[in-house]
């Protein structure tokens, strides 16, 4: 049966209805939660039971966050807080990402304490801070991270310039582990007397971090500015070097190693001798002659001795040459000798000393105990 034209419309009327409320079914969002301040409570409270100073019950917050960082900074600040606290401190309730469980444990820690009007050093900054950093720490102000304004403080009990010392934060001494607190103190106390610009601070410390993790006992004690640049330049110049070993011995298809620009080496073993009572020149004296094996070790045997080893590095990946070292130690002390180059057929072809020495009788001697004991031939 035909419909009218009244009916027509009224049933297109419908339809779009229809499909409009159909559209608003699909992008409405869905209700937002209520914000849970429970749970904000419960991960404050933990780690922390029965040194609250207000009651979490009691807590009546007119907050419409749902954002659980805020949460918990808010809770914290109900259950702990008698006196305000810094930024640098507060920021662990809000985010303790790239923190190991110890490090997140004490930030909190350190917040309740100064929260709750506690001494700071007394909860424990005392492992590391003076009661002059500490306070200075306590009373800093500005847009700075935990580890930011953890530096500050120390740094501003080496200079009174703040402009100097808040680049020196920015720096990556800020960055450093606590365990090494020790060494960096010592450079950034550096820094203060022989300031320079922020990326070349960073550009050091790479090196003086390389060299302290390389050498326990390395200090700036002594040094300049000017020749740590130069050293700096030097081991740029090693690291370029053993990159480039390490392409050679690629390129020669060698096996992957577990160390970089490493190769296999002769099959001779090292060796060891310890001159009698009578015969030693000092107490607990000892020779040793090794292999070197790693694109590291040659080069770092080039610049110390201050000859042309490191140029060997093809030869031994190739197997014509193994290099080996005479080694002297005395007192606690390693003192560098001789540098040996040894050929497939055993024969030692080169020795020579710093700077291209050639060996003393002393130093002769030695070397034919070892040729002896590894069936090596010594040339005249």
């Amino acid at each position: 049966m035909a419909r009218s034209m009244i009916q027509r419309r009224q049933q297109a009327e419908r339809e779009r209805i229809e499909a409009y409320q159909a559209t608003l079914r699909r992008v409405s969002a869905m209700p937002r939660p209520a914000p849970d301040f429970e749970r904000a409570l419960d991960e404050v409270r933990r780690g922390f039971a029965g040194i609250a100073i207000r009651d979490g019950g009691l807590w009546r917050p007119k907050l419409k966050t749902r954002d659980p960082a805020r949460l918990r900074l808010a809770a914290a600040r109900h259950l702990y807080a008698r006196y305000p606290v810094s930024a640098a401190l507060e920021a662990i309730w809000r985010d303790g990402a790239g923190l190991q469980a110890d490090e997140i444990a004490l930030r909190k820690w350190w917040y309740v304490a100064v929260a709750r009007g506690d001494s700071l050093y007394k909860a424990g900054a005392n492992a590391w801070l003076s009661r002059k950093e500490v306070h200075c720490f306590l009373n800093l102000s500005g847009d700075l991270t935990f580890d930011e304004a953890f530096w500050l403080a120390i740094i501003r009990s080496y200079t009174d310039d703040f402009g100097l010392a808040a680049r020196l934060v920015r720096t990556k001494i800020a960055r450093t582990p606590r365990a090494d607190l020790a060494f960096w103190r010592e450079v950034a106390r550096f820094f203060c007397g022989q300031p320079t610009s922020k990326e070349e601070i960073d550009d050091l410390c790479d090196y003086v971090g390389a060299m302290y993790r390389h050498d326990r006992a390395y200090s700036l004690k002594g040094r300049t500015l000017a020749s740590l640049r130069k050293q700096m330049s030097e081991w740029h110049r090693d690291i370029a070097a053993i990159e480039r070993i390490e392409a050679m011995r690629r390129r020669a298809g060698g096996r992957a190693a577990p160390v970089k620009g490493a190769w296999e080496g002769s099959q001779l073993e090292d060796w060891e001798w310890q001159p009698s009572v009578k015969e030693a020149k000092a107490h607990g004296e000892r020779f040793f002659v090794r292999q070197l094996k790693t694109a590291e070790d040659l080069v770092a045997e080039s610049r110390a001795m201050h000859h042309c080893v490191s140029t060997y590095a093809a030869k031994c990946i190739a197997g014509y040459a193994s290099i080996w070292v005479l080694r002297r130690t005395a007192l606690g002390k390693i003192e560098r000798l001789l540098t040996i180059e040894v050929n497939p057929q055993h024969r030692a072809v080169q020795v020579r000393g710093f700077s291209n020495r050639l060996a003393t009788p002393d130093e002769r001697k030695i070397l034919e105990r070892w040729t002896k004991a590894r069936g090596v031939m010594l040339r005249d």
